[in-house]
């Protein structure tokens, strides 16, 4: 007979998609906690937020923690000291999706939102256009909303899911979003990323069109016709209707003097001032106005609730303006992304100098794979600064064709004098990480107030 549910743990709550997943687990009624080797912002700030009990380090938890169901982020691994402790008292686990599917998911309808960029974009526009229209969708997302929110469990029939391909658990090697069973499937873009559990990009196809597979005859895939590796996946076998989006597909738009036309099928539908600059960022509204479409929204409506669309946190988040510098957060992390940030930051601000600061800190990155499409994804920027902390790779060398333009520093503090010492007023500051970046953006404003 099966154990009775009441007290959930979840290990690596400090994740964003975990702490999510633990407010969904708190609003369902079950008495939660959580543990993580550290609590950085802002899936650490969320996790507190949510008053529950928390243990700073797995070792603590392996002592302490006591509950029914352990589930367990990706980011432990045999030899984490609380997962061997769940494995030798044979206690009860499963991965974040699949407690995901089996206790949110069943009986609603699933959009998945997927691709290797604009996941999290893509998807709070979604969130917020079927919010906006009245349909209290529930969502998990693995970026705040604007208002600090990453997971509400909704009171609608859909729930929107950013749908990532990276692997479930160190038990569980499929993607999170096989398990997800989506009625309707977003897929942006489709790029070799993840080089820790992909050995290629034909890998990584595959498991997208898996995706594909688990979308059923009355869903729909909305897909992005101006990737070629997406064109690859949907070769392999579709089963359900296909909406493509950019360019000359059936869903298409055109950006001029500042406003947006999304027109389909060749007749212009809605036009408006897009909340989001860049042309990436035109491509995931497109995509958000699709699915929405699909999902009962009509493209009009969609024109109107963005008008208040605020983007989610580290998303080109300004975080502080000091003696006319501009300082921006944003999570790209990979040379695709880089590009398109810079260029979205350059639309938004035109004529001024933009500072690109990044660090390399993906596991994709820190092992080489972009080292040659590095520089040229960087080169948009007026100056370009690096840290080469940790990378067994020259990072000097992989910028030296934008010298003397490019600096590379061996330390985080290194890295932000040489920011603060380069930017002057009107310049814009923009941070690219994954990670916390061991608090660059908060240094380099420390700095720049004391010039």
């Amino acid at each position: 007979m099966a154990q009775e549910v009441k007290r959930v743990h979840f290990a690596g709550v400090a994740g964003v998609f975990m702490c999510g997943l633990a407010a969904l687990a708190k609003d369902l009624g079950y008495e939660v906690s959580g543990s993580d080797a550290a609590f950085y912002p802002p899936g650490g700030d969320i996790a507190r937020a949510l008053n529950i009990e928390l243990y700073e380090s797995y070792q603590a938890a392996a002592q302490q923690a006591r509950a029914d169901l352990y589930v367990i982020g990706n980011a432990l691994s045999r030899g984490n000291a609380l997962a061997e402790k769940i494995l030798n008292e044979g206690a009860h686990y499963v991965s974040g999706p699949q407690w995901l599917r089996e206790n949110v998911l069943r009986g609603r309808k699933v959009i998945a939102v997927a691709g290797t960029h604009g996941k999290t974009t893509t998807a709070s526009l979604l969130i917020h256009i079927l919010q906006s229209a009245s349909m209290s969708p529930g969502f998990v997302l693995g970026g705040a909303m604007n208002g600090g929110a990453c997971a509400r469990l909704g009171e609608g029939e859909w729930f929107v899911v950013e749908a990532d391909e990276y692997d479930s658990a160190f038990f569980d090697k499929r993607p999170k979003f096989l398990h997800y069973r989506p009625q309707i499937a977003v897929i942006n873009n489709l790029e070799f990323d993840h080089a820790d559990i992909y050995d290629n990009l034909n890998d990584i196809v595959r498991q997208f069109h898996y995706l594909l597979r688990s979308v059923p005859g009355n869903g729909a895939v909305v897909a992005n016709a101006n990737c070629e590796n997406i064109g690859a996946a949907l070769t392999m076998g579709v089963y359900s209707p296909v909406i493509k989006f950019n360019d000359s597909a059936e869903w298409h738009c055109r950006f001029d003097n500042g406003e947006m036309t999304i027109a389909r099928g060749g007749e212009d539908k809605c036009s408006f001032i897009p909340p989001l600059a860049g042309a990436a960022n035109r491509g995931n509204i497109l995509a958000a106005a699709a699915a929405a479409q699909c999902a009962g929204v009509d493209c009009s409506q969609t024109a109107k609730h963005l008008k208040d669309y605020k983007p989610p946190q580290r998303r080109l988040q300004v975080i502080g303006d000091i003696g006319g510098i501009t300082v921006i957060d944003d999570f790209a992390h990979h040379p695709t992304a880089y590009r398109a940030t810079i260029s979205a930051l350059q639309e938004k601000y035109p004529g001024r100098r933009v500072l690109a600061v990044f660090e390399p800190r993906s596991n994709t990155m820190k092992a080489g794979v972009f080292v040659d499409s590095l520089a040229d994804s960087l080169r948009a920027a007026d100056l370009i600064f690096g840290c080469a902390a940790g990378l067994k790779w020259n990072l000097q060398e992989s910028l030296s064709v934008l010298k003397p333009r490019a600096s590379v520093a061996k330390t985080i503090d290194e890295l932000c004098a040489q920011v603060s010492a380069a930017a002057r007023e009107g310049d814009c500051v923009l941070l690219m990480s994954n990670g916390s970046f061991n608090g660059a953006a908060q240094k380099i404003m420390s700095l720049l107030r004391g010039k």
